[in-house]
């Protein structure tokens, strides 16, 4: 959750990896807003999906646009549905988190922002079309 929330204010403020994994590790992960405690992160682990994200994002923008029907391009997808699928892209790509696993995390996660459900099967598709394309060996 961590992650794609780094990655959409990435995208959106324009600000560089640093600042922002900073940010998040400082300021987010493991505090209390509004007298809500908010979890505690594995930061290794978020600044891993992150980088990873950041410096595979060609390779994981072209993985997305395989997996979208036709005449859909990266660009008109939700911002948050670009975060989330950079960050999974990263895990099929560079993690060593199980792919099945993995997708069923970011359906999860999906699911934080988007309640009513709606986008469950269309991440679903998106993320398996991914992770086989990524990691074909564990689908075998």
């Amino acid at each position: 959750l961590y992650a794609v929330q780094a990655l959409f204010q990435m995208e959106a403020s324009k600000l560089p990896i640093d600042v922002v994994s900073k940010e998040f590790e400082e300021h987010r992960m493991g505090v209390e807003l509004d007298g809500v405690q908010l979890a505690d992160g594995d930061i290794a682990h978020f600044n891993q999906v992150v980088a990873g994200a950041v410096n595979n994002q060609a390779r994981i923008d072209q993985m997305t646009v395989r997996a979208l029907v036709a005449k859909w391009p990266i660009a008109r997808l939700d911002p948050t549905l670009r975060a989330l699928f950079r960050a999974a892209g990263a895990e099929f790509v560079e993690g060593d988190t199980p792919p099945k696993v993995a997708i069923v995390e970011y359906v999860d996660v999906a699911l934080a922002f988007s309640p009513d459900g709606k986008e469950r099967g269309f991440v679903n598709a998106v993320l398996d079309h991914m992770a086989r394309e990524a990691r074909p060996e564990d689908f075998a």
